[in-house]
């Protein structure tokens, strides 16, 4: 896992988010010795946080421990775009296949609510997260992308949803966003934006005010199964060690660095860049007044967000995959991809060029194999997990939480009937082939995406690296 971070100044500089989060990054005191639990959980970010409020609200008698090896908020609760997505990263048509339509659409029905439950719960505990529900808009920028937004149109009107979105041509984008070379969009209603380093800080001191305790600077060396009830699960730390009647492990990407873990996701880094504030003279020019969160149609990934003092967001998805899944704070900036990101900026929108860029960040995020994420408890053992979202965490760990609580808690409901419970994707490759694998798919979207913006040819969708990252 990473490295420990010396002090809080050291934290801030994890993101911007975290350093314009109004909370003291003070690391609270570590676990020394052994203690006993309800219910023990490896990971302070936003599935386990969520896990533990919704455990607490329903039954505040529980003794709910935290296990961080940083500070809540330290890995991609505290670094993400500050998307509150409507659905996952697996496409409807691939949920669908896997799962059947109306297990697709009780998924997809279930994480669009996600969006609106992590604003009931921001406005009842007083969270000040700049969380504004302004939609999406998904831009055709340029000749290349416009096939790709038709077949977006088409998989949302099979799936039925496209009541919630609106197919705009280029005035009808530019009404809501003016970008350079938007030839079309589409606009979906249930997205919302949120500043995540406000968000999973205000969570934590919420967990603890309905009694949570949360240990931080605690390193998780090992799980210990159980066989209920005689046997109890446990999460082991160099110092110490927490028995619990359940564990959920909620680690994301980092869970990869536990060996029976190892190549359960992959761990994938997400880079961002942020300007400084833009002037009012150029939000005159730009629009973007609803604070809608953005995306294009490139095969490699981008994504955009306002922030609430005015900023633009800019993400992306090139930088390269590390041999062995490791992750290492110098794998959070990237020089090329950091540029590119830059560049990207200028190009969407033309009257920022020679804007400053303040802030720079990254950090790995959890794929499976299969692109679907999983919500799983296993009574015998007692060990849980939600994990694989794939750069959509925001709003699905929110429904992770309510899933993992209703399973811990043996509440039978409608979310505990997800088809995405128990869900097993398969592990990825062993080394060298996932390296070779990921590596040749990540430089050949890039490929793709550059000859075909050159060109103004849309991608066939028949390269070996299309047909692999096809989700």
């Amino acid at each position: 896992m990473a490295d420990q971070l010396p002090d809080p100044a050291g934290y801030a500089a994890t993101s911007y988010w975290l350093e314009t989060a109004g909370d003291d990054l003070t690391p609270r005191p570590a676990l020394r010795g052994e203690i006993d639990a309800d219910v023990a959980i490896l990971g302070a970010g936003y599935t386990g946080l969520w896990t533990a409020y919704e455990l607490l609200r329903r039954d505040p008698s529980l003794k709910v421990v935290f296990l961080e090896r940083e500070i809540a908020g330290f890995g991609a609760s505290g670094r993400n775009g500050g998307w509150v997505a409507s659905g996952l990263n697996a496409s409807s048509g691939r949920l669908a296949r896997r799962f059947g339509q109306a297990g697709m659409t009780a998924i997809e029905d279930a994480v669009a609510g996600a969006v609106d439950a992590v604003g009931v719960a921001i406005a009842r505990e007083g969270i000040d997260a700049d969380y504004a529900k302004g939609g999406s808009l998904t831009v055709a920028r340029g000749p290349e992308q416009l096939p790709a937004l038709e077949e977006h149109w088409q998989s949302l009107e099979r799936s039925g949803r496209a009541a919630h979105y609106q197919r705009l041509d280029a005035a009808g984008t530019a009404e809501r966003i003016r970008i350079e070379g938007a030839l079309g969009s589409v606009y979906g209603s249930q997205y919302a934006v949120v500043h995540p380093g406000k968000l999973v800080r205000g969570l934590a001191r919420a967990v603890e005010r309905h009694g949570g305790l949360i240990y931080e600077q605690t390193a998780v060396t090992d799980v210990e199964a159980g066989a209920l009830p005689h046997l109890r699960p446990a999460l082991r730390t160099e110092g110490g060690r927490v028995r619990a009647g359940a564990v959920v492990l909620a680690g994301e990407a980092y869970l990869t660095q536990l060996r029976p873990l190892h190549r359960s996701l992959l761990p994938l880094y997400s880079l961002i860049v942020l300007t400084e504030p833009v002037s009012d003279g150029d939000w005159a020019t730009i629009g973007w007044q609803a604070r809608e969160v953005l995306a294009s149609y490139r095969l490699s990934v981008d994504y955009l967000s306002r922030t609430a003092d005015g900023r633009i967001l800019f993400g992306g998805r090139g930088a390269p995959y590390r041999f062995g899944s490791r992750i290492e704070p110098a794998f959070d900036r990237d020089a090329r991809t950091h540029g590119l990101l830059r560049e990207f900026v200028e190009a969407w929108f033309p009257s920022l060029r020679g804007i400053g860029f303040g802030h720079t960040w990254g950090g790995p995020l959890g794929m499976p194999r299969d692109w679907i994420p999983t919500f799983s408890f296993d009574r015998r053992s007692g060990i849980g997990s939600g994990r694989g979202y794939t750069g959509h965490g925001v709003s699905t760990a929110n429904l992770a939480g309510r899933v993992l609580a209703g399973l811990i808690l043996g509440d039978e409901n409608e979310l505990t009937a997800l088809p995405l419970v128990n869900h097993r994707s398969p592990n990825w490759e062993p080394e060298p082939f996932r390296w070779i694998g990921v590596r040749f798919t990540q430089e050949s979207l890039l490929r793709l995406d550059a000859r075909t913006a050159r060109t103004g040819r849309p991608p066939t969708g028949r390269s070996l690296a299309e047909r692999i990252a096809d989700h």
